[in-house]
């Protein structure tokens, strides 16, 4: 019977809790909605729905599905009780596997079955399983880390299949119990037998070289391993008492060469190894991971001086990024010079620099102008005006649902092991900060559960001392190999950067969860507000003002004073007690700004703990009076004229307004529009200028941007589960299905076109492994429709290869111009 078909009468049988329960778990089978239960369980057997719920099964879970995978065949239907899976898993019960097979069948991933033909009636009794079909595909040529078996290996590798006979027959004039064979499938046969339990393999292995079980042990997770001269021509005969453990398996067929540098453990051998179980390490318990701790008050202390600092550090980003906006590199992102650049502007390292530019760029703080290719701050920025709870929230909102990952810049763009170090270095290979290098789509997810994760570990580890456990990336690893092993090599990749940049936010303090960190993976932004509220020092609204023309910050400065303060002086130093020093220049810029000297003298005088020191006074009032002799503008054409009473018109004519025109003399204008844009405007107002140098390039029109700052970002969790109304909306379609198909006296359902093509494919693939022929209605480019019954080979690409035995030759048909597709009537008698 068809696994879809009997998923489908499996799915239909059930509570509408029960499929609920299943929408909650894996959201995408009714995403688009489904029109009936053949579509759903269409659905559910397909290849990426069903890689997306593998992700999601802890390690036992997995080990029971993988077992029952080895220890089954969905094409002849012979299933598994938990009793004959008990056998292959050791450690564990039928009890504890009747309950993991029991979720793997709420979740679809398997269905009840039949007993294996032969089954004594008594073993009837139990509950017998079969896979969903696509799970072979999911799990790969490597499930549970054991090889593939000699008979797949002699199909699949010409090399070892033309080998095997002539070995088998050495092993066999050796004196090895062994059968001895004449073609390459009874060879891989007798190589099978001979080493399928541990007690022959073990026979075997006793004459073995010294270091041919350390050897093994490499093979003990993974069935594949790299070794050089793979094929090298390796005979029991000709081995003295020198040879390698290497030379030494492959002479006798343990280890099987794949391609000039790989070699593979066969199934049977590695399973030997085990003791005849698939799985060893068997345990319903995640492993706790030996933690250190430190005190409630030094966690505390941390996470508030990382928020602090971070939000003082933003806040003087975007005023330098204001002040001089961050040009862009023509492969995309902000190039070394310029993050050198912002590095010693903020006084930190580059590193830390890019972290922050990240996170400003993907909390909307900062926006890329097309027109100028640099990064500048969004006019009317909302953020600046928040308290600062609201900021630090802002900030983690943002950065939570950012598909970026800010601590990848510097890294190897190609990530660990993708492109060898030597020409990594040559190519220059590394993230550039703002680069598309550092999207992840996967980053949402992955950074919630790694929250996640750590709120865990740390309510597992809770003293009633208060001291709180620290938390390192082994400990997390640790811990998300076993909740999602499927999503292991994920998180190794992210979770260190993950851990810098919760820190960077508060969430982490003194290498522990802080109270804001658990307030956020619990999904309560709210809590976190509050604490943050009560504990984050008030911003300081006043400096110190010193003889020595400097005013020192006692603390953390509100971002207004901060920002005015670098407008009139240079900061000096790092982190919160900051020194800004006044100088001619600084004043001088100040000016330049639109500021006067009583305007900066008042600013002072109101924002000083002390009174304004005379040198400061007379620094500000001198720098002032010199202010201003000389005037510098902005011109990038200008209009001249023989004629002064046109240049008057000119000047005074509405439409001309937008030129920014501006009379430097009796017969000369000056406009900050380009000459071709200036003559075009000129032009239309009926004037036949002539432009004397032609401008270089494209000529740009100015636009106004009026683009706000943006909303704030609200971060809402990765939707494990679908809403109540669409599951409810849902349910009722499948039910209204049902009750049309049972009120149809002509017989069930059909089943939807989705549904359709599974079932095509899913005869299609079986007949392949089996070598069987199927009966296809093929539609030809005119429409006509012919049965035929052929012998699938290959399906790829959306195109079928078939042995046609009327005709003695292969074709390849594209699978939409099949119509219907079933097994052939003589191979169902």
């Amino acid at each position: 019977m068809s696994l879809i078909r009997a998923l489908s009468k499996e799915l239909e049988a059930r509570s509408d809790d029960s499929l609920r329960a299943l929408f909650a778990a894996r959201p995408d089978l009714m995403s688009p909605a489904v029109p009936d239960f053949s579509a759903l369980a269409a659905r559910a057997s397909a290849r990426v729905s069903v890689q997306r719920a593998l992700e999601r099964l802890n390690r036992p879970q997995m080990q029971v599905l993988e077992t029952l995978h080895l220890c089954t065949n969905t094409d002849t239907e012979h299933s598994a009780s938990a009793a004959g899976v008990r056998k292959l898993i050791a450690g564990s019960t039928v009890a504890a596997l009747e309950r993991i097979l029991a979720s793997l069948q709420e979740l679809a991933l398997v269905h009840r079955a039949e007993p294996p033909h032969g089954t004594p009636v008594s073993g009837h009794r139990q509950r017998y399983y079969l896979p969903v079909g696509s799970l072979k595909d999911v799990v790969g040529i490597y499930p549970a880390g054991l090889g593939r078996s000699y008979t797949e290996l002699v199909r699949l590798q010409p090399a070892f299949a033309q080998r095997a006979v002539q070995l088998v027959a050495e092993l066999h004039r050796s004196g090895v119990s062994i059968q001895n064979a004449t073609t390459p499938m009874e060879a891989a046969l007798a190589l099978q037998h001979w080493t399928s339990s541990p007690e022959a393999l073990g026979e075997a292995l006793a004459g073995a070289p010294e270091r041919t079980t350390a050897l093994l042990a490499k093979f003990r997770n993974w069935a594949m391993g790299a070794v050089p001269q793979a094929q090298r021509k390796a005979s029991v005969s000709n081995q003295g008492a020198d040879v390698g453990p290497v030379d030494w398996l492959l002479a006798r067929g343990l280890l099987v060469p794949l391609d000039a540098a790989h070699v593979e453990l066969p199934h049977s051998v590695g399973l030997s190894l085990r003791g005849g179980a698939i799985i060893n390490d068997f345990s319903l318990s995640p492993p706790v991971p030996e933690l250190g701790s430190t005190t409630a008050a030094l966690r505390r202390n941390a996470a508030l001086g990382a928020i602090a600092e971070t939000l003082r550090l933003v806040g003087d980003l975007l005023h330098a990024v204001r002040e001089q906006p961050l040009a862009t590199l023509r492969s995309g992102g902000v190039g070394v010079r310029e993050m050198k650049r912002l590095a010693e502007t903020l006084r930190i390292d580059q590193h830390r620099a890019g972290l922050l530019l990240e996170v400003s760029a993907l909390a909307g703080l900062l926006r890329l102008d097309v027109d100028s290719s640099s990064w500048v701050q969004p006019p009317q920025l909302e953020w600046l005006a928040l308290p600062r709870q609201e900021q630090w929230l802002w900030l983690v909102n943002a950065w939570l649902a950012s598909e970026r990952v800010p601590s990848l810049v510097g890294q190897p763009a190609n990530g660990p092991g993708g492109v060898p170090a030597a020409h990594r270095a040559l190519a220059g290979n590394t993230v550039n900060a703002l680069s598309a290098e550092a999207q992840r789509p996967d980053a949402p997810v992955v950074r919630k559960r790694i929250l996640e994760i750590l709120e865990e570990l740390t309510q597992e580890a809770a003293a009633a001392d208060g001291t709180a456990p620290v938390l390192d990336a082994a400990a997390v690893l640790q811990r998300a190999e076993w909740t999602q092993p499927r999503m292991a090599r994920r998180f190794s990749s992210l979770i260190r950067g993950v851990l810098a940049e919760a820190e960077l936010l508060g969430l982490i303090g003194s290498g522990a969860l802080s109270q804001l960190g658990s307030a956020i993976a619990e999904d309560n932004p709210d809590e976190a507000l509050g604490i943050l509220g009560e504990h984050l020092p008030a911003a300081l609204n006043h400096v110190l003002l010193q003889a020595d023309l400097t005013a020192v910050a006692p603390g953390y400065l509100a971002p207004e004073l901060a920002e005015k303060l670098l407008v009139m002086a240079d900061a000096e130093g790092h982190g919160p007690a900051t020194i800004y020093r006044f100088s001619a220049n600084s004043v001088r810029r100040a000016l330049d700004a639109g500021h006067d000297a009583s305007s900066l003298l008042e600013f002072l005088r109101e924002h000083s703990a002390t009174a304004v020191p005379q040198p400061l006074e007379y620094l500000v009032e001198d720098t002032a009076s010199r202010h201003g002799r000389l005037r510098v503008g902005t011109a990038a054409s200008f209009i001249q004229s023989d004629d002064e009473a046109t240049v008057l018109e000119l000047a005074a004519e509405s439409k001309a307004a937008g030129l920014g025109l501006a009379r430097i003399a009796p017969t000369v204008l000056i406009s900050t529009a380009p000459p071709r844009e200036t003559a075009q405007v000129l032009r239309g107002l009926g004037l036949s200028p002539s432009v004397d140098q032609a401008e270089p390039g494209v000529v740009r029109l100015r636009r106004t941007n009026n683009v706000p700052g943006g909303a704030r970002p609200i971060y809402t969790a990765p939707r494990t589960a679908p809403a109540e109304d669409d599951v409810a909306a849902q349910l009722a379609v499948l039910r209204n299905r049902r009750a049309e198909a049972s009120g149809n006296h002509a017989g069930p359902v059909a089943g939807s076109g989705e549904a359709a093509t599974q079932l095509g494919l899913e005869t299609l693939q079986r007949a392949i492994r089996l070598k069987q022929r199927v009966s296809m209605n093929v539609v030809d480019s005119q429409g006509n429709s012919c049965l035929e019954t052929v012998v699938p080979l290959s399906v790829n690409g959306g195109r079928v290869r078939v042995f046609d035995p009327a005709k003695e030759t292969e074709r390849v048909l594209s699978i939409h111009r099949i119509i219907d597709i079933e097994a052939a009537e003589e191979l169902r008698q």
